[in-house]
């Protein structure tokens, strides 16, 4: 049976409204969010300085993040180390350095020295950007720092039952002291003595 043209679909349109997202106006707002957080930081960013900076109006913003901080943090995940395989080097201790030399890495970019502590601030006062916070920053690296640890467990060189977040605490917290809050340089060999420092205090008493 044939179907008549009334009846026949066609060729589907789009819903009345949609917006086709042009990756180079996202890619523009990006850098405006870049601009802007560097000239006047998260709390006085606002979302019409970001769209006037990238040649847009406010709706095509709105179009893609809901929210200022859900902007920020799409930013701030682009420079995590979200999606990246956890180290595999075949001793604590690699693992160890390979994953400081990761985060030395993110702490010194822009975005993350000038932004992570603003979002830090935020966070204190409001606990939906704390939640979001720590999503968008801890996940990944909690995720990597249980596979490293499971990881040295199999091999005999952590005991069971040691905290991936723990030796997370132990290896990113000095390293986030001196490149975010002192802002002072790595000296040399400093991520090598950091990552035999965790490796030792992780092992406890054994070492």
């Amino acid at each position: 049976m044939t179907t008549s043209p009334a009846s026949s679909p066609g060729p589907r349109r789009a819903p009345a409204g949609a917006a086709v997202l042009r990756e180079d106006v996202t890619e523009a707002i990006r850098a405006a969010v870049f601009e802007e957080l560097a000239a006047v930081g998260f709390s006085r960013m606002s979302i019409e300085a970001v769209a006037r900076r990238a040649g847009v109006g406010k709706t095509a913003v709105y179009r893609r993040w809901r929210s200022k901080l859900h902007l920020v943090l799409d930013l701030v995940s682009a420079f995590a180390v979200q999606g990246l395989p956890a180290p595999a080097t075949g001793s604590l201790y690699g693992d160890l350095r390979a994953l400081l030399e990761v985060m030395a890495h993110l702490l010194r970019h822009p975005v993350a020295s000038q932004v992570i502590p603003d979002l830090l601030v935020e966070a204190a006062r409001n606990p939906e950007i704390a939640e979001a916070v720590r999503d968008v920053l801890l996940r990944s690296e909690t995720e990597i720092a249980g596979e490293i640890v499971k990881a040295a467990v199999g091999r005999g060189e952590l005991p069971v039952g040691v905290d991936p977040e723990r030796a997370l605490d132990l290896a990113i917290g000095p390293l986030y002291w001196r490149l975010v809050v002192v802002r002072g340089a790595l000296p040399p060999g400093y991520l090598d003595d950091l990552a035999h420092a965790v490796a030792a205090a992780l092992a406890g008493p054994r070492a």
